[in-house]
Parts: structure tokens; sequence; C-alpha cells
């Protein structure tokens, strides 16, 4: 960076930070709530799966599903350490934290972020046994490879390497569950799969978000975003919806 560069010009040329020391407010700011979304997704997420484990048809699926809880909780201390250097309290990240906190199934919260930490709105709602747990690991699975392939570009080095490390680690995991599916389609029909795809279907849309306009502006600025929210809906849903169809399911209307 040149000397007489402030840092934001030099981040909206595309520029890397790599110094906690070294960030503006604002860019701190928007980095940590990136990070706390993805540590609290992950380990609220891991919660949840973890208690469908033995419900798995079978031991070679109940290891599956134990590696992708293991995975998915390394996957967010990963990027906690990351949240550490910039003075996080990362101690309310002990095992007495809700993780398994969830809503009634038949909860619309929309959006909305729960009262307990930053976890996505669809970590909010319950598992309803396992076709249902493949089911949203299938979807969320779908829409968390197209976000980290957002986020494998940001500005922060460090965190932009972490990122890069565990998108095929969740990519995997997405594969799992179409494998996963297909085999209990195939084994013993369909039955039922298709209210769990209704159910999560809109649930994992609205993880996306809504960003306004000037708000991915400043984010984009920053290196911190490049694709809109909207867009990275509409990629999720052609994606989703091929796979579904595939499967011999029906895509909710968008």
């Amino acid at each position: 960076m040149a000397e007489d560069m402030s840092i934001e010009s030099y981040l909206a040329q595309g520029g890397m930070l790599s110094n906690p020391a070294n960030v503006p407010p604002r860019y701190r700011a928007a980095l940590l709530k990136l990070m706390a979304t993805f540590v609290d997704s992950e380990l609220a997420g891991a919660a949840g799966f973890a208690e469908v484990i033995n419900q798995g048809p079978g031991i070679k699926a109940r290891i599956a599903a134990a590696r992708i809880v293991m995975e998915k909780s390394d996957n967010a201390d990963r990027v906690l350490a990351i949240m550490g250097t910039f003075g996080a309290d990362t101690k309310r990240y002990a095992d007495h934290h809700p993780w398994t906190a969830r809503l009634a199934r038949s909860a619309d919260i929309g959006q909305r972020r729960s009262d307990h930490d930053m976890r996505l709105a669809v970590f909010n709602y319950p598992l309803q046994g396992w076709d249902d747990a493949v089911v949203m690991n299938l979807l969320m699975g779908r829409a968390v490879t197209l976000q980290l392939a957002e986020f494998s570009l940001i500005s922060y080095q460090p965190l932009a390497e972490v990122f890069r490390a565990v998108a095929p680690v969740e990519a995997h995991h997405a594969d799992l569950a179409e494998k996963g599916l297909a085999w209990r389609i195939k084994t013993n029909g369909a039955a039922g799969l298709q209210d769990s795809i209704d159910y999560w279907w809109p649930r994992v849309a609205a993880s996306f978000g809504t960003e306004d306009s000037a708000a991915f502006e400043g984010l984009q600025a920053l290196g911190l975003r490049r694709t809109p929210n909207e867009v990275l809906r509409t990629r999720w849903q052609a994606e989703a919806s091929a796979l579904v169809t595939q499967l011999g399911l029906t895509p909710p209307a968008a």
C-alpha cells in the first residue's frame, strides 16, 4: 500500500489486510459480525445434527453424521481463533452455551436472529427425525457452498484462507446428504421427503438475507462482499431445484 493511500482506498482497489491492528473500526465491526454468524451457525447446526445421529439407518450413516458434527465444530473453531485475535470474547463459546436451543417447529421468524447468539435464523428450527435432517443438510449445504465461495474472496487474508480450507469440507457434507437421500428413495421410496423439502426451502432461502444496495456497496468497498444476496439466492434456487428434481421431488415455487 502506498504511503499516501488510505486503507479505505486500498481496500476499494482490491487490497488485502492481514493484521487486526491495521483494520478500520467499520471494517472490524463488519468482519466480526461475519465471523460470529459463521461460528454460531456452525455450532448450532452441529448441535442440532448431533441429536439425530443415533436415528441414522445403519452404522455407516451414523459414522458419517458424527463426522459432520465433528467437522462443523472444527470449522467453527478455526474461525473462532481468528475472532480471538480481534479481542472477541471467545469464552462465551463454552459448553454451557445453548447451541441446542430451538423454536417450535411451527414458528416462522423470517430472517430474525435468536436471542441466544448470531446463528442464522434457519438454525433456530428443530429437526424432525433423520430424513428431515438429511433434507435440511442437503438444502443448507448447497447454500453454504455458495456463501463460502463468496467469503473465500474477502479482503482479510487469514480469514479468506480459512474459508477456502473449510469450503470443500462443507461441500462434502452436502454431497453426503444427496447420496443419503438418493439411497433412501431407492430403498424405501420418497414418502415424507416432500414435506421436509417444502418446510426447509423457504427457511434456507431466507438465510441469504435482504441486504439493501447501500449496505452492500459499503461492504463491497471494504472488500468484504462481491455478490449481492439476491444473486446468491437465485443461484441457490437454481442449483437446489435441479438437485431436488433429479431426486424425483418437487422444488417449491419461488
